[in-house]
């Protein structure tokens, strides 16, 4: 049986999952395109720039600045400028996007258990190192 491209699995597991995702979101004022992951850096570190959030997640600056945007209006986050670079933003979670983050969380750890529920644990393990390894692999 012939093999089929890696990039090729991966990208239709993850399209599978933020439509699941979307989908679970939607009720919350959260749309695709990765939103929450922007959310979850955003509470994780409170005062990330535009520019440190671009490059944790590996976005382009337009789609964080989309994402962001999109979070502001639904209440989710603040922009302040940043004091010391005043061509820059820092953002912080609101209380709403507190508040919500529990829920969140289960939402993405339900996301993973319908992943893997065909999967032992030791084979869960052994996924995510293997990912882990891809992941460090560059393409710029």
């Amino acid at each position: 049986m012939p093999r089929k491209p890696i990039g090729k699995l991966i990208s239709y597991i993850y399209r599978q999952n933020q439509k699941y995702l979307s989908k679970m979101l939607k009720p919350y004022g959260i749309g695709g395109g990765g939103q929450h992951s922007f959310l979850i850096e955003i509470i994780k570190n409170p005062g990330i720039s535009q520019d440190q959030l671009t490059a944790e997640l590996k976005f382009d600056k337009a789609t964080t600045a989309r994402a962001v945007k999109q979070l502001e209006g639904a209440g989710y986050v603040n922009r302040t400028i940043d004091q010391s670079d005043r061509r820059s933003y820092q953002l912080y979670p609101t209380q709403k996007a507190l508040d919500f983050y529990p829920a969140l969380f289960k939402m993405l750890e339900t996301s993973n258990q319908l992943l893997t529920s065909d999967m032992t644990e030791e084979e869960i393990d052994q996924l995510l190192f293997l990912l882990r390894k891809l992941n460090y692999k560059s393409f710029d």
